[in-house]
């Protein structure tokens, strides 16, 4: 079967449905005049949408890390997470915080933590869908789930976060943040928030508007863009300056070519192999750098 041509009209909808107004019924109706038929939008849809059965890259079980479902204090609420470290318990490390998409603390973004634990950093994915109950099997839902979050909220449980993670008995005190998409606009807001975070990394993250705001930002920052996401991208110029002006360490990359969640390897049309792995490197050295 020829595999069906996914377009960027089609990618730009998707991005549309998931991240702004459009609605599923809505979506699936531009896809199909998009793509000519029902048939061929029913073909394509599974390709644009992220695959659960994809999402172990790191098995749950490696006897490299230790896994466990966690829950710990949060900003007047309980969280809950799920906490990976190396196996080995020689000597302490730097501790990441890995922040999930819109879509809530799924299966790819445990798989994403795994990756960092074998990195050897003690690594903790919260879920910040925590004060409405925590992350739903449906998609859709915790999508819906997070217009409801409260910004300021959510930052004051990200500077809880960073209090647990140094006082665990594997962490050096020193606490990065990674985000992707949502998450990457956390960890922005995170860098506003939390003057002892000490690295951040946003992956096509939302960035912060108020240029007080950004003044307060410490931790030094590596910031990840896609090539072709014009609705993210928009706001890059304006936090460049705001972030020079303020005599901040920052860097940012911008990965021609690649869509919005390029490093999301569960999404068939949008995973860009090339540039996931490029950034991927360039965040653990960060890392290694910033948390030693």
């Amino acid at each position: 079967m020829t595999r069906p041509q996914i377009t960027q009209a089609m990618i730009d909808a998707y991005d549309e449905y998931t991240h702004l107004t459009l609605d599923r019924r809505g979506f699936m109706e531009k896809l199909t005049a998009l793509a000519g038929s029902g048939a061929a939008a029913a073909a394509i849809m599974p390709m644009l949408a992220a695959n659960s059965a994809r999402a172990a890259i790191i098995a749950e079980d490696d006897p490299r890390l230790t896994t466990e479902e966690i829950k710990y204090p949060g900003a007047g609420t309980e969280m809950m997470g799920y906490l990976v470290k190396p196996a080995e318990t020689t000597g302490k490390s730097g501790a990441v915080i890995v922040i999930h998409e819109n879509r809530g603390l799924n299966g790819h973004i445990r798989d994403v933590a795994r990756r960092v634990a074998l990195e050897g950093f003690v690594a903790l994915a919260p879920d910040f869908l925590s004060p409405l109950g925590g992350t739903p099997a449906d998609e859709d839902r915790a999508r819906e789930m997070f217009t409801k979050l409260d910004a300021e909220t959510t930052a004051a449980n990200g500077v809880k976060t960073i209090e647990f993670l140094k006082a665990d008995g594997r962490s050096n005190g020193k606490v990065g943040a990674v985000g992707f998409c949502w998450g990457g606009g956390a960890v922005n807001n995170l860098a506003v928030a939390a003057p002892d975070l000490a690295a951040g990394v946003a992956y096509y993250g939302m960035q912060p508007k108020d240029p007080a705001a950004i003044a307060k930002i410490k931790a030094p920052l590596l910031l990840h863009y896609a090539g072709r996401d014009e609705r993210i991208n928009a706001g890059i110029e304006a936090y460049r300056k705001a972030l020079e002006a303020a005599g901040k360490e920052f860097t940012i990359y911008v990965y021609d070519g690649a869509q919005h969640a390029f490093n999301n390897d569960t999404s068939q049309a949008r995973y860009d192999k090339a540039a996931a792995d490029l950034a991927w490197g360039r965040t653990i050295d960060f890392f290694r750098q910033k948390l030693a």
